[in-house]
């Protein structure tokens, strides 16, 4: 048997945009349905600082343990858990569970459930040593992964692989990926081309135009310094891209891509800048035909098809692994823009 502590590290804030405090709180024990994770590692994502600034429209509970990518080792199971064993790897997302009986559910559409509970939202999630997490929902990881690299994928690499999926792109077509410097474009590149798509990266930075390139984007359009992005764009792809996948967290560059995009072309809205519009010039877009989709996260099947591409060695994370403690640098980096890849948390530290 594992031996389970009483306490814990986490980091926890009491009230949105208050103090990030690292303190000791009691270890959460698992529900008949849940799995108790010892959290090793986990990636900090866009939407661990709207939680903790509380400037989306969904409250969060408070006071709040945030993250949902962590990667880790089963040493708790519920009386009903089947699914899992202790020592098992497990990854805790962003849907944390749902109800499984809706319509969306039903559909596999599980991250529309209306009782969907989201980790480090309205669950405590994984910015913590133990977390807890609903069997059926939490991710198989295989024995020997690299559980720091992997961390990023629970997340990040799930969303882009679904996007890209909701943007039916075609093997050849080029895509389009707004904010390709950042955790979910670096692995939104890779996810593409392992697709079967060509690639644009759209970011800004000398740091970001060689990491998008060195992991496979055929060209890369720095937004701040180009004199005509619509046209810039347009070129390097031979008439504008198929896809546009927004993971960038900018109304702006959401409205310029219905300029760029090609005729029956597809944009797909993933990042989620606070109070934000999608607008179109109506004329244009019903003359050339674009669809304008939001693609949320994976279900279940996305969720395994994902971590396959990254258990074929086909998807790599560029991380920086940090200790647990130092969360609030990172948020400090992300609202600055500074962050290039995915920051990982050593939850030992």
């Amino acid at each position: 048997m594992v031996e389970i502590p009483k306490t814990q590290k986490a980091v926890v804030f009491e009230t949105n945009g208050g103090p990030l405090i690292y303190k000791d709180i009691p270890v959460p024990t698992p529900a008949s349905d849940e799995i108790l994770v010892n959290v090793k590692y986990s990636g900090v994502c866009h939407t661990d600082l709207h939680a903790w600034k509380g400037d989306w429209p969904l409250p969060t509970k408070l006071p709040l343990v945030g993250g949902h990518e962590g990667a880790g080792v089963v040493v708790g199971k519920g009386e009903n858990v089947t699914n899992f064993e202790i020592g098992d790897y497990a990854g805790i997302k962003w849907l944390n569970g749902s109800c499984l009986g809706c319509e969306f559910c039903l559909k596999s559409a599980e991250s529309n459930c209306p009782d969907a509970i989201l980790s480090g939202y309205t669950h405590d999630g994984s910015f913590q040593q133990y977390a807890t997490a609903k069997a059926v929902h939490a991710a198989k990881i295989p024995q020997g992964t690299d559980l720091a690299q992997i961390a990023p994928i629970l997340c990040a690499g799930i969303t882009v692989y679904k996007a890209l999926k909701t943007s039916e792109a075609q093997p050849g077509n080029w895509v389009a990926i707004t904010g390709a410097g950042g955790g979910l474009g670096t692995l939104a590149i890779q996810y593409a081309k392992a697709m079967g798509f060509r690639v644009i990266g759209i970011d800004t930075g000398d740091a970001k135009a060689e990491a998008c390139k060195e992991l496979g984007a055929e060209a890369f359009i720095d937004f701040a310094t180009s004199k005509d992005l619509v046209k810039d764009v347009v070129a390097a792809t031979h008439g504008g891209p198929h896809a546009v996948i927004h993971v960038a967290v900018s109304e702006k560059a959401i409205g310029v891509s219905t300029e760029y995009v090609r005729a029956t072309g597809v944009i797909v809205l993933v990042g989620l800048p606070a109070g934000a519009y999608a607008k179109s010039e109506v004329f244009s877009h019903v003359v050339k035909s674009i669809s304008i989709k939001g693609s949320y996260v994976g279900n279940r099947a996305d969720t395994a098809e994902a971590l396959d591409f990254f258990d074929r060695g086909l998807i790599t994370c560029p991380i920086k692994i940090v200790g647990l403690s130092e969360l609030p640098e990172v948020y400090e980096l992300m609202e600055k823009g500074q962050i290039v890849g995915r920051y990982v948390l050593d939850n030992s530290k």
